[in-house]
């Protein structure tokens, strides 16, 4: 099969999103097929160049940062994909056009899509559904929801990492084709073998609805006898450096860490804890990471994230400081059940959220799609799964 996909973040450029365009295409590569990426350029990257097997296609547009892109930037990233997506089709026979992102990547492959006659098909990563990420953008979303319900209807196929996500979009745009296929994960990244030190780990992009704000707070005042490391930016770090200042919270801010760092890695496989309380979430990479190293994880329910961690884990009501106090006492208090649950997280990563099974599945919604295409108008019709 040949797949031709837009992802305006790709490594290494991007957060979550980019490392989903990326495993799931080098994994696709794998399995034989072919993988011809558009995305952004910046800087002095190459504006070609073959990485595991993908081949990367980098088109000239606005970005000044590496971990986040502003609205002007995806505008001038669009008037440079969907052209060049239309002049490769046109000299490529690709089968599917996948894109990740709905906005800018779905919108910018709607003309090529139609003008080449192959099947679109767009990853939702979370941002890019109305009232996934308030904080960041409320507003955009309210001024281009018509074009956004235009654009998701019209859409062959969106795939929702989580139940959670899906449903937050349909309850915007209920003719949308939806199925739901979670992220997945290199399971050879961690090793969850080593010996543990009493430390706490947090690793997020510093939003308010990230919910590290909650967790100094419920450290506040506590002797738990672990210490407590954040890694991230964000535009909420100042605020967050203030409040660990005025509530005397004993913690080590890293700042940014390249994801694949050796110091990173270390953090991961030699903390015992870690706490993930974000108020609203898809379905986070950096859970599986912390899964796959085997720590005992705290997160929230009600959002995509209990999806990821099943029961393997303690969960607690987004923005319950006590509730996280309370199982940060019961964990520290208790070595055995971190040991359970550190060993039961690694476990279902390794059962449920493998590159292989995850890439099986978007394979075989791209054969029924082109099943679909090869019927008569009156025999086929939209669904969800």
């Amino acid at each position: 099969m040949r797949i031709l996909t837009l992802s305006y973040e790709y490594p290494p450029l991007g957060g979550g999103g980019s490392k989903v365009a990326q495993g799931l295409s080098t994994e696709f590569v794998k399995m034989g097929h072919q993988v011809d990426i558009i995305t952004m350029a910046y800087r002095d990257l190459p504006r070609e160049e073959n990485i595991g097997g993908v081949r990367v296609r980098r088109v000239p547009c606005i970005r000044s940062k590496v971990d986040v892109s502003h609205p002007h930037e995806l505008a001038s990233y669009m008037m440079r994909a969907a052209p060049a997506a239309l002049r490769q089709g046109s000299e490529e026979n690709y089968d599917i056009l996948h894109c990740h992102f709905i906005l800018p990547d779905g919108l910018a492959a709607l003309w090529p899509s139609s003008r080449l006659g192959i099947p679109l098909v767009v990853t939702a990563h979370g941002s890019d559904v109305p009232g996934y990420n308030p904080d960041r953008f409320k507003l955009l979303h309210k001024l281009i929801a018509p074009a956004w319900s235009s654009v998701v209807k019209h859409i062959d196929r969106i795939i929702c990492p989580s139940r959670y996500l899906e449903q937050l979009l349909l309850d915007h745009q209920p003719e949308a084709s939806t199925t739901v296929i979670p992220n997945g994960f290199d399971l050879t990244k961690f090793t969850a073998s080593r010996d543990r030190h009493p430390r706490i780990l947090v690793v997020t992009r510093m939003l308010e609805r990230k919910g590290v704000q909650d967790v100094l707070r419920a450290v506040s005042g506590t002797d738990l006898g672990f210490e407590v490391d954040i890694v991230g930016t964000g535009p909420y770090l100042d605020t967050l450096v203030q409040l660990a200042d005025s509530l005397e919270v004993d913690v080590k801010f890293h700042g940014w860490l390249d994801n694949d760092s050796e110091e990173l890695k270390d953090l991961f496989e030699t903390s015992s804890i870690f706490v993930f309380p974000s108020h609203a979430e898809n379905f986070p990479l950096v859970l599986l990471e912390a899964m796959a190293a085997g720590m005992a994880v705290i997160t929230t329910n009600q959002t995509g994230c209990v999806e990821v961690v099943g029961d393997a884990a303690l969960c607690v009501e987004a923005g319950d400081e006590r509730g996280i106090r309370d199982a940060l006492i019961e964990l520290t208090g208790n070595d055995s059940l971190r040991g359970e649950l550190g060993a039961a997280a690694r476990q279902r990563v390794e059962k449920h959220f493998s590159w292989q099974t995850v890439a099986r599945k978007h394979i075989d919604v791209f054969e029924t799609l082109l099943e679909d295409q090869s019927r008569p108008a009156a025999e086929t019709g939209r669904s969800r799964s």
